[in-house]
Parts: C-alpha cells; structure tokens; sequence
C-alpha cells in the first residue's frame, strides 16, 4: 500500500491481486466465485433485496424496523433470525458479527465457534461469518423472507465482504472512519479508508453486474453523546467516498440523542447534506435513505422504563421519517438480549411506528433553528476537510482527523485527537462544552457557551466535566439531561 491514498476509483484488473491475497488469507476464501455469486443474486426475489426494500419504503414514507442480532453456531442463529422474522416481526433483518472476526482472529473464532456448538449455547457475541463460509451464509439467505445485512465492527472487512455477498446478503455496513475510529486502538485511518474502499470497490463491481448492494455507514460512532454536525461529516465523507468506488445505494446513520427536536432536525439535514456534497463531485445517481439508531447509551435496568427508551426513539424515528430504525432490547442494561426480548423491542417500535406513520412533525421556528445550526456546523468541518485534502476525500479525512477538524467525543482511537467535550443544553439537546479545532465559526462558539450557560444558571453550577458525567449516566437513572439531585 505505497501508493498515495486518494478517493479515486480503484481499478478492479488492478485489484485481482489484493483480493486473491485477501481470499487465500483463511481457507473459506477459496469458495468465493464472483460470478457465480451475482447469478445467484439475480435470481433472489426483490423483497429480498435490501436496497429495494429500502427504497420502497422511502417512497411510501414508511420507517422499517431492524434489530441486531448474531450467536455462534449456524442453526442457532437462524433460529433465532426467524424468531425474529415471524415472532418480532422484523421488516429487515441483520446479521451480527462476533468480536473476534471484526479484528481478523479467524482462529480464535473458529475455536470459540467449536466449543459453542459443544456446550450448546454460543460463546461468541455474534455469528463468525467467515469461519462458516460461503455455502453456510447462504443458507441463512435461503432460509429467511426478509432482506439481509451483516452489521459488525471491523476496521479491515474485506474478506467478511467478500464472503458474505458472494453468500448472497445484499447490505453491508461499516466504513473506513465509522468502524476504525470508535472501534480500535492503533489502526491507522489510511489503512482502513483503503480496506474500505476495496469493499466499496467490490460492492461498485456487483452494480456494475447489475446486482445493488445497500452500504450503510455506521452513524452513531461512539453512541455517547455525538453532537449531529461530527457523525453528519463522517457520514457524507463516507458517503462520498463509496460513492467514488461506484456505490450506488446507501444509507446514512445517526444515532438519538434524546432532545426529539435535535434528533429530527439531525435525520432532516442528514440527506440534504449527502446530496450537496455528492453533487459536488457530480455524482447524480446515488440515492440515500437513512437510518435512526434508537439510544446508543446506558439504559435503565427496569424493564418497563426501558420500554420507554424504545418508545422515544421510535416516536423520534417516525416524526423524522428515517427510513429505517435500529432496535433496542429492555435488556440493554444487562447485557445480550433472549430473543424473547428482542421480538418485544420490535414489536413494541412497530406499533409506535404505525401509530405515526401518517403524522408530521410539525414545522417550528425551533425545528428550522436546529437545522440551520447543523447545517452550518457540518459545512464548517466539510470545507475545511475538503481544503486540507486539497480537494480529495480520502487524504482530506485523515488530514481532518490529525488536525483535529473532526473530533469523535469518547473514542479509543489515537488517531482521534479528543478535544471536543460534549454536554446538554438545559433542553437536553448536545451541544460543546469544549470544540476543541472543529472549525467553528464565533457566531457558532457563542451559541454554544451562552446555550450552555443557560443551563448552567438553571442549574445553579458552572458548566464543566462534572455535567457531562451527570448525562452520560442520566437516561440509566430515568432522565435525559444529569441535573444535580
């Protein structure tokens, strides 16, 4: 990987070599046939085609519900996908990865995955895609009626890619920042865009074979507290970036935040800043649906004030008209949900969802305010992106990240430089206590102080550290903004 990292269209001649190295990296890499993989997608039904589910439901205006969900061995997993088709009624349904495919230990995996089946209960927190292989992934296809998609968590995914579409899934989330940044440690952001760009270079040949493939950025980043305007500017980067590769559906995230005017304000902006952006590099024939994450943070332990976690975020999911919502499970607090659970949490988003389908949110001086803001914020740090990579995508988001234009509040990577502090108003929307070298403009620094000395007069304190604790651990203890008891 000598070359100089741009957001240019990867040769897929060129790329043969890498992917033959990737293929022979763990031996179910041998079953992968391209060719043999996009006959297979031709001939699958279209309500089982993420994509075109996605955009039917744009169309008609509805929110579609998906859980997370992955255990060990293959039988139990699509037990459990079922359950969740028939039992939670999911409109889509997902396939999580375990912990140890995400960091590329297939052996680890595959010993774990062995002594699952032994004991008869899985040992791993989500399905090792890789060590079951092709034909086994497709099972699971074959076995479901409703469109699938692998959500995981890895900084290099390109055999997990490579697996799972040639098994015929036809979503696959992640990207180069969204799943390096708040995921490792020590991987270099060149790294990751590039292994990023070769999955997005994969997804872009499949187009090209006529096959779409829905690639779905990961919005919430850390989940703690993320103001819009930083996962609104990885999100477009990300966009623009597998847009280049040829990417032609795709689906930008973010996670609630809990302030339901923010939240909507945030999926409003969310498709209205991808288009400006994409269009700017002329790219005409992307189309972008978005997806609502239901609260990424802590959650009560009681079970009936959980549900009340699940409500918020679907009402939230619906008033914005996110195309799709990510469930939650009352057992977040405990750790992973009995599929019992997690049918409930849809089922539960479902009848808020259709109780809201045909409601708007109304328009208010308030709802416009947040926008704007937004808006001027992740143009703020878009720009300057863009100028720092002289006019390329790639090389501007690793130079945004070193410079500290981009910021991810809690993130574990040393590539992050973590400057931002972020704190609720006093309405318990997230606003700055500290912006760190996001390139805000003074008009945007002083709404954020004098929004936050706002609370602090409320709240007879100074705005400070000891805030951002309080909320961090506010929605576990039943509220969203931490007021001093």
């Amino acid at each position: 990987m000598g070359e100089r990292l741009t957001h240019h269209k990867l040769d897929w001649n060129e790329l043969q070599e890498e992917r033959q190295q990737v293929l022979v990296s763990w031996p179910t890499g041998q079953d992968v046939d391209v060719d043999e993989a996009v006959a297979f997608h031709k001939q699958l039904p279209a309500d089982l085609n993420f994509a075109q589910c996605l955009s039917r439901a744009k169309t008609e205006g509805r929110t579609l519900a998906q859980p997370r969900a992955g255990v060990a061995d293959l039988n139990s997993h699509l037990q459990l996908l079922l359950y969740l088709q028939d039992e939670g009624e999911a409109d889509l349904l997902p396939t999580t990865i375990d912990s140890y495919t995400r960091q590329n230990r297939y052996e680890e995996a595959e010993k774990a995955l062995a002594e699952s089946v032994r004991e008869g209960r899985s040992l791993l927190n989500g399905f090792p895609a890789v060590n079951h292989g092709v034909a086994s992934c497709r099972r699971l296809v074959e076995s479901v009626s409703r469109p699938l998609q692998v959500r995981h968590g890895t900084p290099d995914a390109r055999l997990l890619a490579e697996i799972t579409l040639a098994a015929g899934f036809t979503a696959f989330e992640g990207g180069g920042i969204s799943y390096n940044i708040p995921y490792a440690k020590r991987v270099p952001l060149e790294e990751s865009i590039r292994h990023w760009q070769y999955v997005d270079r994969l997804v872009g040949f499949y187009e090209e074979q006529g096959v779409t493939i829905n690639r779905e950025p990961f919005g919430p980043l850390t989940g703690t507290l993320v103001a819009p305007c930083i996962s609104h500017a990885v999100a477009v980067i990300e966009a623009v970036l597998a847009a280049k590769q040829g990417v032609k559906n795709i689906t930008l995230g973010y996670g609630q935040c809990g302030n339901v005017i923010q939240d909507v304000a945030a999926l409003q902006t969310l498709t209205i800043l991808a288009e400006e952006y994409l269009r700017a590099e002329n790219i005409y024939d992307v189309e972008i649906t978005t997806v609502f994450h239901q609260w990424m943070g802590g959650f009560p332990k009681d079970e009936a004030k959980a549900y009340g976690v699940i409500a918020l975020g679907s009402a939230t999911a619906a008033l914005g008209k996110a195309t799709k919502v990510i469930v939650k499970t009352t057992h977040e607090a405990l750790g992973i949900p009995t599929k019992e659970a997690n049918a409930q949490g849809i089922r539960a988003t479902k009848q808020v969802l259709n109780m809201l389908q045909d409601q708007v949110f109304p328009e208010n001086p308030c709802l416009a305010e947040e926008r704007d803001i937004i808006l001027q914020e992740t143009r703020a740090i878009l720009n300057r992106t863009l100028e720092l990579g002289e006019g390329d995508w790639a090389l501007g988001a690793v130079r945004a990240f070193a410079a500290g234009v981009i910021d991810v509040p809690f993130a574990p990577s040393t590539f992050n430089l973590g400057r931002t502090m972020p704190a609720r108003d006093n309405e318990g929307a997230v606003r700055f206590l500290h912006w760190g070298n996001l390139p805000f403009p003074k008009e945007i620094q002083d709404f954020h102080r004098a929004k936050l000395a706002e609370r602090g007069k409320a709240e007879r304190r100074a705005p400070s550290f000891q805030m951002v604790i309080d909320d961090i651990y506010a929605v576990g203890q039943g509220r969203l903004v931490g007021r001093p008891r």
